[in-house]
């Protein structure tokens, strides 16, 4: 018989009573440890479940070789800390729902999870149940025909404590966060199944909702919108009492589930009740004679080995794509936490002191910056995030700790938060020496020496350093002569501001020019250029004044001048993940990239991907650093893994003939 799983708790609310419970009824794992931060109260319980270690920290559990599993209960708040030291100190991991309190502490946890290779899944109890696994059946055997709207309810009335975790701010109270995330991860699974998939997301969200006195939703209701235009209707508080059932309605009929949450939890047989058009209706059985809670412990020991569990339990994806809906549902009424808002101080997820990790970061240098500079640059562009301020810091803390220090941002990005953001981060965490950061001013149609300067102070003030490391154009202006720009950019040399000089998106016949006008005045010149350097050639620029430099002639005066270039949409702003002639959905593209030479090129990277063990956009990548020339390339992830993927393509090596014939053929 296998060895039991040894299994800890870290804290000893009720929850963990429960989960204590359906351990001891579990055919696969053994509780041999707690933790509190209390002694006493760890002692009790002990005592009560029959515990021999009993600890009064939630860090000597975790130092304790004996315990291979973790299970996590603490508020929602503390799930991202405990669940991330939890996985650096090699523990599987069962965390509370929701897995943390927003979806960029997810991804940080999910990350934590991948790099030390631990399981991790988050505990929704009633997807490890047969039921749940029996109702996904009927949806995909389309019982009831083509599944139109799902009705998910979980309410109950908690009463009024306004320090209680149901319903203070600081420790992520209200209805959505609590028992509401139930409902949305049933729509997502019922949706999913509908479509042929483990799990769908929404592609719009609206909602409503009460906030309360303490700043939390009382009670709130939304409506998803899934691809197929399944219609989910999603409905929770934590100060009302509704009826707590779900409902399916499809073309030929209808689905109820009396008890979707709690399934058995007081018989070995609960039920779903089937309509069909025109029939009586009747009730599906299912008999499950073990606890609901040792059911999501066997499950999480049965799926150790593969890192995840398999649907209906919850994957590392279905758990992103639930907390991003919930961040939605969130912010369509209004409801964000006092430690996600601007003014609050965002440390680290772990909260400890940012430090590098061993990394496969390569490195090059650019006059004038005297430090050492990533070949990737994290690009502070904001683009695509729900709570803006967690999500920068932690994707900024996770580039960081992977190798990377060259952040590029620019005075007209996210109207200034860009750079507000950038700079209390690099404060915040200590890190401003080690870091080198690129910012850009004068953008058309403010494109003159004048307001360049006045843009540079501001984006110090912003940033809240004396200097940047590089200073670029963002724009070029014909008519105006490049000695101007020059004289203008050396005063500010000349003062300390700038350590190199650059531009963006300028031809080469104007860089020779100022250049060539330093020169002649010992003044120093631009040092590196940021313009388009793509696998991929731009057909139409992406905004107007954008300069590409991918074409062999432009490479070639790279090459002879050994000029470095910062390639901005290094990998032409997801063509070669999205790229597909019969999409034309996302009009940049089409416009920008779309041809018939560059699908060709696609098509390369793609064969070339295969052979590398490789994504094409990895391919696409290196390409772009593998010129003979000092090249580095812009990213802009939105995601952990997206960054992780970018980070992925320095580990590719390309011969000089493999890049001519990415593109060329």
């Amino acid at each position: 018989m296998p060895e039991k799983l040894k299994w800890g708790i870290i804290t000893t609310g009720a929850i963990a009573k429960v989960f204590a419970r359906g351990l001891a009824c579990s055919g696969t794992g053994e509780l041999v440890a707690v933790a509190s931060r209390d002694q006493a109260k760890a002692d009790a319980f002990g005592k009560e479940w029959g515990i021999s270690k009993c600890y009064g920290s939630y860090d000597a559990l975790l130092a304790d070789p004996d315990v291979q599993a973790v299970y996590i209960a603490t508020p929602h708040p503390m799930h991202a800390e405990w669940a991330i030291k939890a996985a650096d100190a090699g523990k599987h991991i069962l965390c509370e729902k929701p897995l943390t309190l927003n979806y960029p502490e997810a991804m940080a946890v999910i990350e934590a999870a991948r790099r030390n290779d631990v399981f991790l899944m988050e505990a929704f109890m009633y997807r490890c149940h047969p039921q749940t696994a029996k109702l996904v059946e009927l949806i995909r055997d389309k019982v009831i025909g083509d599944v139109r709207i799902i009705e998910a309810t979980f309410s109950f009335d908690g009463g009024w404590n306004p320090e209680g975790r149901l319903l203070k701010n600081s420790l992520g109270g209200g209805g959505i966060l609590d028992v509401g995330c139930y409902c949305t991860s049933m729509a997502r699974l019922l949706a999913g199944a509908a479509l042929g998939q483990d799990f769908a997301d929404p592609v719009e969200v609206k909602g409503i909702g009460h906030l309360g006195e303490t700043g939390v939703d009382e009670y709130a209701v939304a409506v998803l919108r899934f691809p197929g235009d399944i219609i989910a209707h999603v409905s929770t508080g934590v100060r009302l009492v509704q009826e707590n059932v779900v409902r399916v309605y499809g073309t030929e009929g209808s689905i109820i589930v009396p008890s979707p949450w709690f399934c058995s939890r007081d018989t070995d047989v609960s039920k779903i009740i089937v309509q069909c058009r025109g029939k009586n209706p009747y009730e599906v059985e299912i008999r499950n004679p073990v606890d609901l809670y040792a059911n999501e412990a066997d499950t999480f020991a049965a799926s150790i080995s593969r890192r995840q569990a398999p649907s209906p339990a919850m994957s590392w994806n279905d758990t992103l794509g639930n907390m991003k809906t919930l961040d939605l549902w969130r912010l369509s009424i209004g409801l964000t936490y006092e430690a996600e808002k601007l003014e609050a101080e965002v440390p680290p997820a772990d909260r400890k002191p940012l430090h590098v990790r061993p990394n496969n970061m390569k490195y090059g240098e650019i006059p004038g910056v005297g430090k050492k500079i990533s070949r990737l640059g994290m690009g502070a562009v904001l683009e695509g995030m729900t709570f803006v301020k967690p999500h920068a810091f932690f994707m900024f803390d996770e580039f960081f700790m992977s190798g990377g220090n060259l952040f590029d941002t620019a005075y007209i990005y996210a109207g200034g938060l860009s750079e507000r953001l950038l700079g209390e981060w690099a404060r915040s965490r200590g890190v401003r020496e080690q870091i080198v950061i690129l910012a850009k001013g004068a953008h058309t149609p403010h494109c003159n020496p004048v307001d360049m300067t006045s843009q540079l102070l501001e984006s110090l003030e912003r940033l809240g350093t004396d200097y940047v490391d590089i200073y670029m154009l963002h724009r070029d202006n014909e008519e105006i002569p490049v000695a101007e720009f020059i004289d203008a950019l050396s005063e500010h040399l000349n003062a300390g501001r700038i350590r190199a000089i650059g531009a963006s998106n300028w031809s080469i016949q104007r860089i020779e020019a100022a250049n060539e006008y330093a020169r002649s005045k010992g003044m120093q010149g631009f040092s590196v250029i940021s313009n388009n350097l793509c696998l991929a050639r731009m057909i139409k620029p992406v905004w107007d004044g954008c300069i590409a430099s991918s074409d062999p002639e432009s490479r070639a005066w790279f090459e002879k001048t050994g000029l470095p270039i910062i390639s901005w949409s290094s990998t032409g702003r997801g063509f070669f993940v999205r790229g597909n002639p019969g999409d034309l959905s996302d009009h940049c593209l089409v416009q920008s990239w779309y041809s018939e030479d560059n699908f060709e090129r696609l098509s390369r990277a793609r064969h070339l991907a295969t052979q590398k063990s490789a994504l094409p956009v990895q391919i696409a990548l290196a390409w772009v650093l593998h010129q003979p020339f000092p090249s580095f390339a812009l990213i802009g992830p939105r995601t952990m893994n997206e960054m992780h993927i970018s980070l992925s393509a320095l580990d590719i090596s390309l011969s000089p003939e493999e890049c001519r014939w990415l593109y060329e053929g």
